[in-house]
């Protein structure tokens, strides 16, 4: 009895469990925008050592720069200690499964490699290639993150069988492959343009207006997906309210986006609004792996009973 009694006291509960998978979520969203910031604003070198800012100093200089590379180092430390607690309360969580403590072990160990994978793309002068390969790591430990906030959701408020038929989830992952591939190919756009990371002249990845033609190209793919899930939730509405609700933040998003990304290709990519740009990529990558997570494992407030 006493050995039962221990094991309940180390238990969290899954109230509890969500509040930690969703500020984990949202600081990883947080520090892909810092990330974003240090890149546009041309502060990637600002900082040549690690973890402290120059050689014999940790904290840095007096300069615009220095400040916001380093303050990106600092914001970072809260998604590490966040996603070390999601991992650590995941198996102490009654009703979740051993694929989440994997997850959160995943998001985890993503986000502390993205502090070598840091120093060594400041190593390497902000390679494009490195700096691409940084951010798209952080969008992954982000849909990680979102998947285990999602789980935990339906851990805490109670999970229903899901109401999609099982074509339209297979829909629902080639909407995630598309968005994924939209990403990447965002990602090689913003590596071709004018924001280097560096005041300094650094060679492109890629030709812009090349990057930019599959960029289009794989926003019809996820397009035609999204049509297919948003015709068949209006068809369900009556039974599906919550869905139909998250898929209209995500088409919101989405309206948001290509107009935002019109405005700053007519206007020579004003840093500033590429950051916008950014922030909303992440926000639809987010919110679709959200959404898609919630058709196979559906939450119960979602749906109507």
């Amino acid at each position: 009895m006493d050995t039962v009694a221990r094991v309940r006291s180390r238990e969290v509960s899954p109230g509890r469990y969500l509040q930690v998978a969703a500020a984990s979520a949202i600081s990883l969203y947080v520090i892909v925008l810092t990330g974003a910031l240090v890149r546009l604003t041309g502060s990637g070198l600002a900082c040549e050592s690690w973890p402290g800012c120059q050689e014999g100093a940790f904290f840095p200089a007096v300069g615009e720069h220095s400040t916001i590379e380093f303050g990106n180092r600092v914001v970072a430390l809260a998604p590490i200690l966040l996603s070390l607690l999601a991992w650590i309360a995941a198996p102490r969580t009654p009703g979740l499964g051993g694929g989440t403590t994997w997850i959160a072990a995943g998001v985890f160990l993503g986000t502390i490699a993205q502090a070598p994978l840091g120093l060594l793309t400041i190593r390497l002068d902000l390679h494009p290639l490195m700096v691409g390969t940084h951010f798209l790591l952080a969008l992954v430990v982000l849909a990680g993150a979102v998947a285990l906030a999602v789980e935990a959701w339906g851990n805490a408020r109670g999970r229903v069988q899901s109401p999609a038929p099982r074509w339209l989830r297979a829909v629902a992952l080639v909407l995630v492959v598309a968005c994924g591939i939209l990403v990447v190919t965002g990602t090689l756009s913003t590596a071709a343009g004018p924001h280097p990371g560096d005041s300094a002249e650094i060679d492109r990845f890629w030709n812009l207006l090349d990057a930019v033609w599959w960029h289009v190209r794989a926003t019809a793919a996820f397009g035609l997906s999204f049509l297919i899930l948003v015709a068949w939730l209006v068809r369900e509405r009556g039974r599906v309210p919550g869905l139909v609700r998250a898929t209209g933040v995500l088409l919101a998003l989405l309206l948001l986006q290509m107009g935002v990304g019109e405005i700053q290709f007519r206007n020579q990519l004003p840093w500033w609004l590429v950051l916008v740009h950014v922030g909303l990529a992440a926000a639809v990558w987010a919110w679709t792996v959200g959404l898609v997570t919630a058709l196979w494992r559906t939450p119960a407030p979602l749906v109507r009973h």
